[in-house]
């Protein structure tokens, strides 16, 4: 599409990553396309920011809840994770290469999911992620907006999140893994 008149693209940036294995051999090589979020324009490309980032004494309470009571600690990655996240925003981004359209050179890509580097796709990932927590019926800790509770009868389960990390633990091992399933 064109560029609507007083919008500015965010640009982009390609990060290349060679993983590697504990024994030092090549697992995979990665690349990610990122938003040149410096480039955004507060109130005009987004609107508000958040990370949700779990609190050090949250940490240690829970780990230490887990610890006292032989709870099972299980952590998880989020692969790709600010791309759950739906923006709210009209956020354009200057066609990457590769991807450019030839016979329209001049034309932009307007995003609907976040991509990282934009100031609010850890707000938007933490938004679709928080719902479905609460969908699940955990609730929000009123201490921390990064530990999500459930309590049910006897079962016990605690979730923290930072970013795109999250450790749940609880009393009952397979209803953690029922949740993890789910999420």
């Amino acid at each position: 599409m064109s560029l609507p008149p007083h919008c500015a693209p965010v640009g982009y940036k390609w990060i290349f990553r060679v993983k590697m294995n504990a024994d030092g051999s090549i697992d995979r090589f990665k690349a990610r396309l990122v938003a040149k979020g410096f480039h955004q324009r507060p109130g005009f490309d987004y609107t508000e920011t958040f990370s949700p980032v779990v609190k050090p004494a949250t940490i240690k309470a829970v780990l230490s809840i887990a610890d006292m009571r032989g709870w099972e600690l299980r952590q998880m990655d989020v692969n790709n994770a600010f791309l759950n996240g739906a923006l709210t925003e009209i956020v354009f981004m200057v066609q990457p290469p590769g991807f450019r359209d030839l016979s329209k050179p001049n034309h932009v890509c307007r995003l609907n999911k976040a991509i990282y580097g934009l100031k609010q796709a850890p707000r938007t990932w933490y938004t679709a992620l928080r719902t479905a927590i609460l969908q699940m019926v955990f609730h929000t800790s009123k201490a921390d907006s990064s530990l999500f509770i459930y309590s049910n009868e006897s079962n016990l389960c605690y979730l923290l999140i930072y970013v795109d990390d999250l450790v749940i633990t609880g009393n009952n091992p397979t209803l953690m893994t029922t949740f993890i399933q789910q999420l």
